[in-house]
Protein backbone atom coordinates (compact mmCIF):
# COMPACT_ATOMS: atom_id res chain seq x y z
CA UNK A 1 0.00 0.00 0.00
CA UNK A 2 1.58 3.31 -0.83
CA UNK A 3 1.78 6.34 1.60
CA UNK A 4 -0.83 8.06 -0.09
CA UNK A 5 -3.56 5.24 -0.14
CA UNK A 6 -2.65 4.53 3.37
CA UNK A 7 -3.49 7.90 4.52
CA UNK A 8 -6.21 8.11 2.54
CA UNK A 9 -7.84 4.82 4.85
CA UNK A 10 -6.62 6.53 7.35
CA UNK A 11 -8.95 9.46 6.42
CA UNK A 12 -12.33 7.19 5.80
CA UNK A 13 -13.38 6.61 9.30
CA UNK A 14 -11.26 3.97 10.18
CA UNK A 15 -12.42 4.01 13.73
CA UNK A 16 -15.96 2.44 13.03
CA UNK A 17 -13.82 -0.89 11.40
CA UNK A 18 -11.36 -0.77 14.44
CA UNK A 19 -14.43 -0.84 16.79
CA UNK A 20 -15.81 -3.76 15.23
CA UNK A 21 -12.79 -5.97 14.90
CA UNK A 22 -12.28 -5.11 18.91
CA UNK A 23 -16.54 -5.82 19.36
CA UNK A 24 -16.03 -9.10 17.55
CA UNK A 25 -13.17 -10.29 19.89
CA UNK A 26 -14.79 -9.55 22.69
CA UNK A 27 -17.79 -10.60 22.20
CA UNK A 28 -16.58 -14.28 20.89
CA UNK A 29 -14.64 -14.63 24.27
CA UNK A 30 -11.48 -14.48 22.18
CA UNK A 31 -10.36 -11.41 24.29
CA UNK A 32 -11.61 -10.49 27.92
CA UNK A 33 -10.29 -6.92 27.43
CA UNK A 34 -8.58 -3.84 25.94
CA UNK A 35 -6.81 -0.52 25.66
CA UNK A 36 -6.77 0.48 21.85
CA UNK A 37 -4.81 4.08 21.23
CA UNK A 38 -4.19 4.88 17.85
CA UNK A 39 -2.08 8.06 16.73
CA UNK A 40 -1.22 10.29 13.45
CA UNK A 41 0.98 13.05 13.32
CA UNK A 42 1.50 12.50 17.13
CA UNK A 43 -2.31 13.26 18.00
CA UNK A 44 -4.18 10.47 19.48
CA UNK A 45 -7.36 10.20 16.42
CA UNK A 46 -8.34 6.86 18.83
CA UNK A 47 -8.74 6.15 22.01
CA UNK A 48 -11.25 2.99 23.48
CA UNK A 49 -10.82 0.92 26.82
CA UNK A 50 -13.28 -2.07 25.96
CA UNK A 51 -14.12 -5.36 27.50
CA UNK A 52 -13.57 -5.87 31.04
CA UNK A 53 -10.26 -5.46 33.23
CA UNK A 54 -11.42 -8.38 35.54
CA UNK A 55 -14.41 -10.75 34.54
CA UNK A 56 -15.07 -12.42 36.87
CA UNK A 57 -16.08 -9.34 39.46
CA UNK A 58 -17.48 -7.60 36.34
CA UNK A 59 -14.77 -5.08 36.58
CA UNK A 60 -14.65 -2.65 33.49
CA UNK A 61 -11.83 -1.44 30.96
CA UNK A 62 -10.65 1.99 31.66
CA UNK A 63 -7.68 4.02 29.73
CA UNK A 64 -5.46 4.54 32.72
CA UNK A 65 -6.01 0.46 33.32
CA UNK A 66 -2.71 -0.83 34.13
CA UNK A 67 -1.09 -4.31 32.54
CA UNK A 68 1.76 -6.85 32.77
CA UNK A 69 3.75 -5.32 29.48
CA UNK A 70 5.68 -8.60 29.14
CA UNK A 71 8.00 -7.93 26.22
CA UNK A 72 6.71 -3.95 25.75
CA UNK A 73 9.57 -3.80 28.02
CA UNK A 74 12.17 -4.33 25.84
CA UNK A 75 12.20 -0.87 24.05
CA UNK A 76 12.16 0.67 27.16
CA UNK A 77 15.21 -0.87 28.08
CA UNK A 78 16.70 -0.71 24.90
CA UNK A 79 15.92 2.96 24.75
CA UNK A 80 17.74 3.57 28.25
CA UNK A 81 20.64 1.24 27.10
CA UNK A 82 21.32 3.38 24.55
CA UNK A 83 21.10 6.38 26.50
CA UNK A 84 24.18 4.84 28.39
CA UNK A 85 25.93 4.47 25.15
CA UNK A 86 25.40 8.07 24.18
CA UNK A 87 26.70 8.98 27.97
CA UNK A 88 29.76 6.86 27.18
CA UNK A 89 28.71 4.53 29.92
CA UNK A 90 28.59 1.18 27.62
CA UNK A 91 29.84 1.18 24.37
CA UNK A 92 27.58 -1.10 21.42
CA UNK A 93 30.54 -3.46 20.59
CA UNK A 94 31.81 -3.69 24.48
CA UNK A 95 31.84 -7.44 25.43
CA UNK A 96 29.74 -8.03 27.94
CA UNK A 97 32.03 -9.92 29.79
CA UNK A 98 33.60 -6.44 30.74
CA UNK A 99 30.71 -6.17 32.95
CA UNK A 100 29.78 -9.44 33.76
CA UNK A 101 32.88 -11.49 33.51
CA UNK A 102 31.64 -14.78 34.96
CA UNK A 103 28.77 -14.85 32.14
CA UNK A 104 30.64 -17.04 29.19
CA UNK A 105 28.42 -19.38 27.56
CA UNK A 106 30.39 -21.91 25.23
CA UNK A 107 29.94 -23.09 21.68
CA UNK A 108 29.13 -27.01 21.74
CA UNK A 109 32.95 -27.68 20.50
CA UNK A 110 33.78 -25.84 24.01
CA UNK A 111 34.82 -22.45 22.80
CA UNK A 112 34.38 -19.37 24.28
CA UNK A 113 33.07 -16.50 21.67
CA UNK A 114 33.01 -12.85 22.44
CA UNK A 115 29.34 -12.00 22.85
CA UNK A 116 29.11 -7.88 22.42
CA UNK A 117 26.01 -5.20 23.65
CA UNK A 118 24.98 -4.95 20.35
CA UNK A 119 24.24 -8.75 19.98
CA UNK A 120 22.19 -8.89 22.99
CA UNK A 121 20.17 -5.47 21.39
CA UNK A 122 19.92 -7.47 18.08
CA UNK A 123 19.60 -11.02 19.39
CA UNK A 124 22.63 -12.24 17.35
CA UNK A 125 23.65 -12.92 20.51
CA UNK A 126 23.32 -17.05 20.02
CA UNK A 127 20.85 -17.03 23.35
CA UNK A 128 17.40 -18.43 23.14
CA UNK A 129 13.69 -18.49 24.92
CA UNK A 130 12.72 -22.08 26.55
CA UNK A 131 9.62 -20.86 25.22
CA UNK A 132 10.61 -21.65 21.60
CA UNK A 133 11.89 -24.84 22.58
CA UNK A 134 10.05 -28.08 23.32
CA UNK A 135 9.38 -29.44 26.51
CA UNK A 136 13.28 -31.25 26.60
CA UNK A 137 15.04 -28.34 25.27
CA UNK A 138 18.15 -27.33 26.81
CA UNK A 139 16.80 -24.07 28.43
CA UNK A 140 14.16 -26.39 30.16
CA UNK A 141 16.54 -29.17 31.16
CA UNK A 142 18.65 -25.95 32.98
CA UNK A 143 15.26 -24.35 34.68
CA UNK A 144 16.20 -21.07 32.60
CA UNK A 145 13.34 -18.02 33.36
CA UNK A 146 12.08 -16.51 30.06
CA UNK A 147 11.16 -13.48 32.93
CA UNK A 148 7.47 -14.73 33.39
CA UNK A 149 7.95 -17.40 35.47
CA UNK A 150 9.38 -18.80 39.11
CA UNK A 151 9.05 -15.74 41.13
CA UNK A 152 11.69 -15.21 43.44
CA UNK A 153 14.39 -16.54 41.43
CA UNK A 154 17.42 -14.31 41.58
CA UNK A 155 19.63 -12.56 38.24
CA UNK A 156 23.01 -14.07 38.91
CA UNK A 157 21.42 -17.83 39.05
CA UNK A 158 19.39 -17.58 36.14
CA UNK A 159 22.56 -16.10 34.39
CA UNK A 160 24.40 -18.87 35.72
CA UNK A 161 21.60 -21.53 34.30
CA UNK A 162 22.14 -19.42 30.78
CA UNK A 163 25.71 -19.71 30.41
CA UNK A 164 25.49 -23.72 30.93
CA UNK A 165 23.61 -23.78 28.15
CA UNK A 166 26.02 -23.78 24.23
CA UNK A 167 25.19 -21.24 22.10
CA UNK A 168 23.23 -22.12 18.92
CA UNK A 169 25.20 -20.23 16.67
CA UNK A 170 28.84 -18.33 16.69
CA UNK A 171 27.47 -14.55 18.14
CA UNK A 172 26.85 -12.59 15.38
CA UNK A 173 26.28 -15.30 12.53
CA UNK A 174 22.53 -16.23 13.19
CA UNK A 175 19.21 -14.86 14.63
CA UNK A 176 17.37 -15.88 17.65
CA UNK A 177 14.89 -13.95 19.70
CA UNK A 178 15.95 -14.58 23.20
CA UNK A 179 16.61 -14.45 26.90
CA UNK A 180 19.61 -11.71 25.84
CA UNK A 181 17.94 -8.07 27.11
CA UNK A 182 17.78 -10.06 30.52
CA UNK A 183 21.60 -10.15 30.34
CA UNK A 184 21.54 -6.61 28.84
CA UNK A 185 19.81 -5.17 31.56
CA UNK A 186 22.21 -6.92 34.05
CA UNK A 187 25.40 -5.57 32.14
CA UNK A 188 23.85 -2.00 32.21
CA UNK A 189 23.27 -2.66 36.10
CA UNK A 190 26.76 -3.72 36.44
CA UNK A 191 28.21 -0.58 34.43
CA UNK A 192 26.43 2.48 36.42
CA UNK A 193 26.42 0.52 39.98
CA UNK A 194 22.77 0.96 39.76
CA UNK A 195 19.61 -1.33 39.33
CA UNK A 196 17.58 -1.63 36.50
CA UNK A 197 14.58 -0.29 37.49
CA UNK A 198 16.26 2.36 38.57
CA UNK A 199 18.32 3.46 35.22
CA UNK A 200 15.00 2.94 33.38
CA UNK A 201 13.11 5.51 35.98
CA UNK A 202 15.98 7.77 35.66
CA UNK A 203 17.03 7.52 31.52
CA UNK A 204 13.67 6.74 30.30
CA UNK A 205 10.19 7.13 32.50
CA UNK A 206 10.38 10.32 34.31
CA UNK A 207 12.02 12.56 31.27
CA UNK A 208 9.00 10.86 28.79
CA UNK A 209 6.31 11.35 31.95
CA UNK A 210 5.17 7.66 31.86
CA UNK A 211 3.70 7.52 35.34
CA UNK A 212 2.94 4.09 36.04
CA UNK A 213 5.72 2.19 34.26
CA UNK A 214 8.34 0.71 36.17
CA UNK A 215 9.38 -2.90 37.21
CA UNK A 216 6.93 -2.99 40.28
CA UNK A 217 2.88 -1.86 40.65
CA UNK A 218 2.61 1.47 41.14
CA UNK A 219 -1.45 0.93 42.04
CA UNK A 220 -2.44 -2.50 42.50
CA UNK A 221 -6.56 -1.35 42.05
CA UNK A 222 -5.68 -0.64 38.60
CA UNK A 223 -3.79 -3.60 37.49
CA UNK A 224 -5.73 -6.19 35.05
CA UNK A 225 -6.46 -9.70 35.65
CA UNK A 226 -4.64 -11.63 33.20
CA UNK A 227 -6.46 -14.83 31.25
CA UNK A 228 -5.10 -16.95 28.26
CA UNK A 229 -6.33 -18.76 25.46
CA UNK A 230 -8.86 -21.71 26.04
CA UNK A 231 -11.04 -23.85 24.63
CA UNK A 232 -14.00 -21.74 23.39
CA UNK A 233 -12.85 -18.42 25.52
CA UNK A 234 -10.31 -16.71 27.00
CA UNK A 235 -9.62 -18.56 30.73
CA UNK A 236 -8.28 -17.17 33.67
CA UNK A 237 -4.35 -17.61 34.42
CA UNK A 238 -3.48 -20.03 37.88
CA UNK A 239 -1.31 -19.03 39.99
CA UNK A 240 1.35 -21.13 37.69
CA UNK A 241 -0.26 -21.55 34.01
CA UNK A 242 1.35 -22.58 30.63
CA UNK A 243 0.07 -21.63 27.52
CA UNK A 244 1.18 -23.44 24.43
CA UNK A 245 3.07 -21.76 21.81
CA UNK A 246 4.40 -22.97 18.65
CA UNK A 247 6.21 -25.90 19.33
CA UNK A 248 6.31 -25.33 22.82
CA UNK A 249 4.65 -23.56 25.78
CA UNK A 250 4.82 -20.22 27.68
CA UNK A 251 5.33 -20.22 31.23
CA UNK A 252 3.33 -17.72 33.34
CA UNK A 253 3.70 -16.76 36.79
CA UNK A 254 1.12 -13.47 36.89
CA UNK A 255 2.31 -13.33 41.08
CA UNK A 256 5.97 -12.69 40.04
CA UNK A 257 5.36 -8.99 39.75
CA UNK A 258 4.96 -8.97 43.49
CA UNK A 259 7.74 -11.09 44.64
CA UNK A 260 10.42 -8.05 45.54
CA UNK A 261 13.21 -10.86 45.15
CA UNK A 262 12.12 -11.72 41.64
CA UNK A 263 15.32 -10.76 39.24
CA UNK A 264 14.17 -7.40 37.28
CA UNK A 265 13.90 -8.85 33.57
CA UNK A 266 14.85 -6.77 30.89
CA UNK A 267 12.60 -8.43 28.35
CA UNK A 268 9.72 -8.64 29.85
CA UNK A 269 8.96 -7.65 33.58
CA UNK A 270 7.48 -3.86 33.34
CA UNK A 271 4.11 -2.60 34.18
CA UNK A 272 2.29 0.38 32.74
CA UNK A 273 -0.86 1.91 30.87
CA UNK A 274 -1.30 1.88 27.50
CA UNK A 275 -0.36 5.95 27.65
CA UNK A 276 2.93 4.92 29.12
CA UNK A 277 4.20 2.86 25.97
CA UNK A 278 2.52 5.57 23.41
CA UNK A 279 4.51 7.93 24.98
CA UNK A 280 7.77 6.03 24.82
CA UNK A 281 6.38 5.32 20.92
CA UNK A 282 5.94 8.57 19.77
CA UNK A 283 9.27 9.76 21.24
CA UNK A 284 10.91 7.36 19.48
CA UNK A 285 9.06 8.11 16.09
CA UNK A 286 9.70 11.72 16.32
CA UNK A 287 13.64 11.73 17.01
CA UNK A 288 14.13 10.74 20.47
CA UNK A 289 14.07 13.16 22.60
CA UNK A 290 14.15 13.93 25.17
CA UNK A 291 16.19 10.48 26.10
CA UNK A 292 17.72 10.01 23.36
CA UNK A 293 19.43 11.88 20.19
CA UNK A 294 17.78 11.49 16.68
CA UNK A 295 20.75 9.79 15.13
CA UNK A 296 20.70 7.08 18.21
CA UNK A 297 16.25 6.90 17.78
CA UNK A 298 17.12 6.49 13.52
CA UNK A 299 19.76 3.84 14.21
CA UNK A 300 17.23 1.91 16.83
CA UNK A 301 14.47 1.91 14.36
CA UNK A 302 16.45 1.03 11.19
CA UNK A 303 17.24 -2.83 10.35
CA UNK A 304 20.83 -3.39 12.14
CA UNK A 305 20.89 -7.13 10.44
CA UNK A 306 20.54 -6.31 7.05
CA UNK A 307 22.31 -9.60 5.92
CA UNK A 308 20.41 -11.99 8.24
CA UNK A 309 17.36 -13.77 8.17
CA UNK A 310 15.02 -13.79 10.61
CA UNK A 311 12.32 -16.35 11.52
CA UNK A 312 9.80 -13.89 10.11
CA UNK A 313 9.37 -13.25 6.51
CA UNK A 314 9.95 -9.53 5.21
CA UNK A 315 11.16 -8.53 8.95
CA UNK A 316 14.79 -7.50 9.68
CA UNK A 317 15.46 -5.94 13.74
CA UNK A 318 16.84 -2.56 14.90
CA UNK A 319 18.43 -2.26 18.38
CA UNK A 320 15.28 -3.28 20.16
CA UNK A 321 12.35 -4.14 17.81
CA UNK A 322 11.52 -5.59 14.52
CA UNK A 323 11.85 -3.46 11.18
CA UNK A 324 9.82 -3.99 8.19
CA UNK A 325 12.37 -4.63 5.16
CA UNK A 326 9.62 -5.90 2.70
CA UNK A 327 5.59 -5.53 3.06
CA UNK A 328 4.70 -8.43 0.44
CA UNK A 329 6.95 -11.32 2.28
CA UNK A 330 5.47 -10.22 4.78
CA UNK A 331 2.01 -10.24 3.83
CA UNK A 332 1.27 -6.66 5.69
CA UNK A 333 -0.37 -3.44 4.24
CA UNK A 334 2.33 -1.54 6.69
CA UNK A 335 5.23 0.42 4.80
CA UNK A 336 8.14 -0.26 4.21
CA UNK A 337 10.26 0.83 7.62
CA UNK A 338 7.75 0.09 10.00
CA UNK A 339 9.31 -0.84 13.04
CA UNK A 340 6.96 -3.20 15.75
CA UNK A 341 6.74 -5.97 18.33
CA UNK A 342 4.31 -6.80 21.60
CA UNK A 343 4.09 -8.79 24.07
CA UNK A 344 3.08 -12.29 25.44
CA UNK A 345 0.44 -11.85 27.83
CA UNK A 346 -1.73 -10.07 25.24
CA UNK A 347 -0.21 -7.18 23.31
CA UNK A 348 0.85 -5.63 20.20
CA UNK A 349 1.91 -2.12 18.84
CA UNK A 350 3.77 -0.80 15.45
CA UNK A 351 4.87 2.50 14.23
CA UNK A 352 4.61 3.14 10.78
CA UNK A 353 7.03 6.13 10.28
CA UNK A 354 5.97 7.28 6.52
CA UNK A 355 2.57 7.47 7.41
CA UNK A 356 3.58 8.94 10.52
CA UNK A 357 1.60 6.34 12.51
CA UNK A 358 1.47 4.33 16.14
CA UNK A 359 -0.91 2.06 16.51
CA UNK A 360 -0.95 0.22 20.14
CA UNK A 361 -3.39 -2.57 21.67
CA UNK A 362 -2.83 -3.88 25.10
CA UNK A 363 -4.71 -6.28 25.95
CA UNK A 364 -5.49 -8.91 29.34
CA UNK A 365 -5.37 -11.72 27.15
CA UNK A 366 -2.55 -13.98 26.39
CA UNK A 367 -1.63 -15.35 23.70
CA UNK A 368 -4.48 -13.74 21.43
CA UNK A 369 -3.85 -10.02 21.97
CA UNK A 370 -0.54 -10.59 20.55
CA UNK A 371 -0.71 -12.94 17.46
CA UNK A 372 -3.23 -13.94 15.28
CA UNK A 373 -6.67 -13.00 13.89
CA UNK A 374 -7.05 -10.12 16.83
CA UNK A 375 -4.19 -8.10 15.43
CA UNK A 376 -3.74 -9.03 12.25
CA UNK A 377 -7.40 -7.57 11.75
CA UNK A 378 -6.65 -4.05 13.88
CA UNK A 379 -3.88 -3.58 11.70
CA UNK A 380 -5.61 -4.51 8.65
CA UNK A 381 -8.63 -2.44 10.21
CA UNK A 382 -6.45 0.45 10.25
CA UNK A 383 -5.22 0.48 7.02
CA UNK A 384 -8.45 0.04 5.37
CA UNK A 385 -7.44 -3.82 3.86
CA UNK A 386 -10.39 -6.21 4.07
CA UNK A 387 -10.42 -9.65 6.04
Amino acid sequence: MSVTAGAAALDRGFGGRVNQVVDRAIEEGRVVGAVILVARHGEVLYRRAAGLADRETNKPMATDAIFRLASVTKPVVATAALALVEAGVIRLDDPVTKFIPEFQPKLADGSEPVITIRQLLTHTAGLDYGFRQAADGSYHRADVSDGLDQPGLSMAENLERIASVPLSYVPGTGWSYSVAMDVLGEAMARATGASLPELVDRLVVQPLGMHDAAFAVRDRSRLVTPYADGPGRAISMGAHHRVPFGNGAISFSPGRVFDPASFASGGTGMNGTAGDVLKLLEALRSGGAPVIRPETAAAMTTDAIPRLETTMPGWGWGLGFAVLRDPISASTPQSAGTWRWGGVYGHSWFVDPALELTMLALTNTAIAGMTGAFPDALRDAIYGRQA
